[in-house]
């Protein structure tokens, strides 16, 4: 198998590793899921806004991942009425076959196995959107940035620092060939978390003088592995695989410390954590317990607490912030609010951001595409959430303190074994 994996990497004069991480699947964590893929299969035919023309111009869109969020943001895509579904991949064969039915991608532009994302990028479409485990997404967006496609692409993007390097060349050659990438986060999107935020900046409060973020979550079923990954590629239960899905803090705890790189436009310089894992009959190494408090340059303390278990609480994505003279809540659900003491408090509900704010960020990338802006903003911030969760990653399992210098230098990667996995 080995072998042959690597004649065909040779065939398409790409490097071995950037073929071989081609499986699609759907990245998604905690209750968020299980909640949005029961939508998904209420969603109504897609259909442009009554009060709204049809844009006139359409976007051939090639999906990489077909499970649940892929199957979900789809009709998001085609409701816009600026994108037609060209071509599918995912790494399992009925999952794409579901798929290609019912958005009516034709047979011969479904794929499947390994090679299938560069199946897709080849297939004649002008952008590629990426769900798949976050172990493969930065070789899929550099494939298709390299191939000069418009990239979209779910996160987290990168899960160890040679990933967040491979998404820098890739937004070289994208912004080389005059295209779009595009890095799909929602919180930023929400009018409410907007004007707290413009607030914060404002320092209507006085100086931020201590952050504290929430990610809790379900977590996914942890069942025995098998002879091959495989069966670790569905329905979330790579979340439990260090190098499938970076652990908690990276897949889903990302929400709320990029809550905290949009706010500050900048990361961390160190952190010191400790972070374990507590699930019943674990069978991954992921950690879904973390505490972790990130430094920065100018002495803000940033601590951040991550649970990943089905203890009840419900989930949680959240970013408080303590100033001089009050404190703010940037959140994905529930209130996002801003409050200096002695002053009426502004505060008002976060309105279905999984949904809106994916709407929102359709519409965004639509229109960078058309007006052929590539200055690709929400790269730069996605590698620095990127890099600040696998600081606070990598401090956490060693149970220790770790600067940001200290990490790039060592650029170790996480290493998964594809060993036995259909090309």
């Amino acid at each position: 198998m080995q072998d042959q994996l690597r004649k065909t990497y040779d065939d398409h004069g790409c490097s071995r590793r950037g073929f071989l991480h081609g499986i699609a699947g759907a990245v998604t964590a905690g209750p968020l899921l299980d909640v949005m893929t029961a939508l998904a299969d209420e969603q109504p035919a897609a259909k442009p806004s009554a009060d709204k023309p049809a844009p006139q111009e359409k976007i051939k869109l090639g999906m990489i991942g077909c499970g649940g969020r892929g199957s979900w943001i789809a009709p998001l895509f085609l409701r816009h009425g600026g994108y037609v579904i060209h071509a599918a991949a995912d790494y399992f064969p009925d999952a794409v076959e579901t798929f290609g039915e019912k958005f009516g991608v034709p047979a011969v532009r479904r794929f499947s196995g390994l090679n299938g994302y560069r199946r897709v990028i080849e297939s004649g479409v002008d952008a590629v959107v990426i769900i798949v485990p976050p172990y493969f997404a930065s070789y899929h967006v550099a494939a298709a940035a390299e191939a000069g496609l418009h990239v979209w692409v779910a996160k987290p993007s990168a899960i160890d620092v040679p990933g967040c390097h491979r998404l820098e060349e890739a937004n070289k050659a994208a912004q080389a060939h005059r295209k779009v990438f595009f890095v799909d986060y929602q919180m930023h999107t929400d009018p409410v978390n907007i004007e707290v935020a413009a607030r914060l900046r404002r320092q209507e409060a006085g100086k931020i003088a201590k952050i504290s973020t929430i990610g809790i979550s379900g977590g996914h079923n942890d069942p025995p592995k098998t002879a091959t990954i495989e069966s670790r590629l569905r329905h979330g239960i790579w979340s439990n695989d260090l190098a499938l899905s970076g652990s908690l803090i990276v897949e889903y705890d990302i929400h709320a410390i990029d809550a905290v790189i949009w706010l500050l436009s900048r990361r961390p310089v160190a952190a010191l954590g400790s972070s374990a894992i507590c699930r019943a009959d674990p069978h991954g190494d992921s950690h879904d317990v973390c505490s972790v408090i990130f430094e920065y340059e100018d002495g803000l303390l940033h601590e951040h607490s991550g649970v990943a278990l089905p203890t009840g609480a419900g989930g949680e994505l959240s970013c408080r912030v303590f100033c001089q003279f009050g404190h703010a809540v940037l959140t994905y659900t529930k209130k996002a609010r801003f409050h200096r003491r002695g002053q009426e408090p502004f505060a008002a509900e976060v309105e279905n951001l999984y949904e809106a704010g994916a709407v929102r960020n359709i519409a965004s990338f639509y229109e960078d595409v058309i007006a052929g802006r590539c200055e690709n903003p929400t790269v730069r911030r996605a590698i620095d959430g990127c890099l600040t969760c696998i600081l606070g990653r990598e401090a956490g399992f060693r149970k220790g303190r770790l600067t940001m210098a200290e990490l790039l230098a060592e650029n170790k990667p996480l290493e998964a074994d594809l060993t036995g996995l259909k090309e």
